[in-house]
This record gives C-alpha cells, structure tokens and sequence, in this order.
C-alpha cells in the first residue's frame, strides 16, 4: 500500500502540480492581453493584436486580419508601449 501511495504522491509533483502551474499562467497572460501587443499563436502566426474581446481576439498579420480565440495567444512577444527586448 506504501509504494501506491508513493507513486501517486510522484506522480503528482513531477506531472500534475507543473501542468496546473502552466495553466495558470497562460491564464494570467491571456488577461493581460491588450491592443498593440505583438503575439505568437499556436499555429505559428505572429501578428499584432488590434482588438481583445470576451473570447476572441483580432490580429492583424502582414495583410491579413484574423480573428482567434484568445486560448489560441500562445506568447506575448512585446507588449505595446515597450521596447523590443533583444537576446
């Protein structure tokens, strides 16, 4: 019975604690998203946000507009108002 309940102590650490870290912060970053920020979507489009609505956002890319759900905003790249930040 000990081994079990170590395991699923493990589990938890090492699996389910980092998963519901990272949820809560792509949480956190999709409220903070705001029109002029420059973001990176999980389809790999990178665009600059000109709306942020309840549930979708519209991105303007090169010359196209699109609109996606925010949970597409995988990265903020650079916040309006602020300087690029190079690596």
């Amino acid at each position: 019975m000990v081994p079990l309940v170590l395991l699923v102590v493990v589990f938890y650490f090492v699996l389910i604690r980092p998963q519901q870290k990272k949820a809560k912060q792509h949480q956190e970053l999709l409220k903070t998203l705001r029109p002029g920020d420059k973001v990176l979507t999980s389809g790999g489009v990178v665009g600059t946000v000109i709306t942020v609505k309840d549930k979708v956002v519209t991105v303007r890319s090169a010359d196209s507009k699109l609109e996606i759900t925010k949970g597409a905003v995988s990265e903020i790249m650079e916040r309006s108002g602020e300087p690029a930040v190079q690596s």
